[in-house]
């Protein structure tokens, strides 16, 4: 379990944004990392203005 940033929405606000996200994606292999990580590191990202190299280990990359 990775630790809680104030830029993180619970699941449940992300459960309303999933169909949007799940609309959109093409049909291609699995997935390997968690929608909702995926997500919460664009979040972050936007909030603090980081590059994407620079994420916390803990989200995926």
């Amino acid at each position: 379990m990775r630790k809680q940033y104030s830029s993180d929405i619970t699941r449940e606000q992300f459960e309303q944004i999933r169909p949007l996200l799940e609309s959109a994606r093409k049909h291609t292999k699995s997935r390997t990392v968690d929608l909702y990580e995926v997500f919460c590191a664009i979040l972050y990202l936007l909030k603090s203005g980081c590059q994407w190299r620079m994420l916390p280990g803990e989200f995926p990359k």
